[in-house]
Parts: C-alpha cells; structure tokens; sequence
C-alpha cells in the first residue's frame, strides 16, 4: 500500500507524537504506512501526491483568524505552505482529512468563512449526521448521533456552496463538511480518546480552552464520554483510500 501522510503542527513533542500514534491506531496502519511530517520544525518536503494515498492534517495550536501581526514567523510560514499544497490537493482531489486545524485550513483556502463566532469549550458535545452525511462513506457504520471530543477557539461560521455539510451540533453548525468527493474537514478530532483529550489538558490547560483552575473537572467531565464512534472516521478514511 501507498503510506498516508500525516501533516503536524504542534511544537511539543508529547503531543505531536501522541497524535501521530492516535492516527496511527485509529487508522490501523504501521509505520510504514504513515509518512509522518512535522512541518511546524521544518519546511514542507515535496510530496509526490500520486505516491501516496492521501493526506491527513492534524489539529494545530496555531489559530488562523488572528490578524497577520500577531502571528509567528513559523505559523506565517505553515499557513502558506499549506495553501500552496492545497492548491495541488484540491486540483486532484486527493484524498484529505484535515481534523479541527483542517475545517479553518480547507475551509478558508475554498472560501469558508472562519471566525470565533462558534469556538468551543473542551467537551464532546452531541453530533448529528446531516441527510447527506447519511450516504457519505466515511460516515458508514456510524450512529445519525454520537460524540466527539472538541475544543477550538475558531470555527467555519459559512461553508461556500461547493461544499457539503455532513456533521453538526447546537453550538457549532459546522462540525464536518466535504469538497469534491475525496476533501474532509472535521471540527472535531476523530483521532482522539480519553487518554488523549486528558494529555491535551495538561498540556493546553494554560492556552484558555478552559479555565486552568479547572483540570481535573474537566478530566473528570470528558471522561464520561465514550467517543468510540467517532474514532471510526479514520478508519473509514484508511480502509477507503489506502492503495
């Protein structure tokens, strides 16, 4: 099989390679399946897109509606080298599931518009499939509801009429959406399980997803989720795109 690519954005070393196990396993691959990128500590390396099987763009500190001068020379030159790869990504159509970094990230590269109007809290809020998430394959074997485990600062507040909306919640109208036939971008983490929301707390637990004094409540509270269904999304990618 042709390996995926996993594309990271996280300076800290636990969380990025806590991520890229999660996809890993949620995704059922070896290693070798899954070229991992770090692209917040080095510059994007080629990428041949016909010898691979599709990418898949992990979540990111990084909060892409903050005005230009407040950003890092490092997340100035991510963004750019996203769109730029993007702009191959999208002309093909190759395979993409870009995971809360991603809804801003494809989103605003087709035209979405994304502000804070729908940032979220840590918790695994109620999800509901959308008449055409019912048919989408990645979607298949999956509950009309379930949970995910969220926390964003940002969200899509108005998809571009290209695209198709197959996820939402009460709070965040656009929580998955899809471009052509092979382009995803989900608000929340499908990668991610109790183990890994609670490693993301402490590490983020002074970045105001939540209020600091608050960690072990908020460990408590996310532990009561089970977000079983959720992981299915990346298998559902893996299985219907490895070649």
């Amino acid at each position: 099989m042709k390996p995926f690519v996993l594309i990271s954005t996280r300076p800290e070393d636990e969380t990025a390679e806590a991520e890229y196990e999660l996809f890993l396993r949620y995704g059922d691959l070896q290693e070798s399946q899954l070229r991992w990128i770090r692209l917040e500590s080095e510059p994007l390396p080629e990428i041949n897109l016909s010898e691979i099987s599709g990418i898949m763009l992990g979540g990111s500190p990084f909060t892409g509606s903050i005005p230009r001068e407040h950003k890092s020379d490092t997340q100035l030159r991510v963004e750019h080298e996203l769109s730029l790869l993007l702009d191959d990504v999208v002309d093909t159509d190759t395979p993409l599931l870009g995971t809360c970094y991603g809804v801003g990230t494809l989103g605003r590269h087709q035209g979405a518009t994304i502000n804070f109007t729908y940032g979220e809290e840590i918790e695994a809020p109620l999800m509901r499939i959308t008449e055409a998430g019912l048919s989408d394959p990645l979607l298949a074997g999956i509950p009309r509801e379930f949970r995910s485990f969220v926390g964003h600062k940002e969200a899509c507040s108005q998809l571009p009429s290209h695209a198709t909306l197959l996820v939402t919640s009460a709070a965040c109208p656009v929580q998955m959406f899809r471009i052509k036939k092979n382009l995803y971008g989900t608000q929340f983490h499908p990668e991610l399980d109790v183990p890994g929301i609670h490693l993301r707390i402490d590490v983020y637990k002074n970045s105001g997803y939540f209020p600091a004094d608050e960690v072990l409540a908020v460990k408590e509270y996310t532990a009561s989720f089970d977000v079983s269904a959720s992981n299915r999304i990346v298998r559902n990618f893996t299985e219907r795109y490895g070649r």
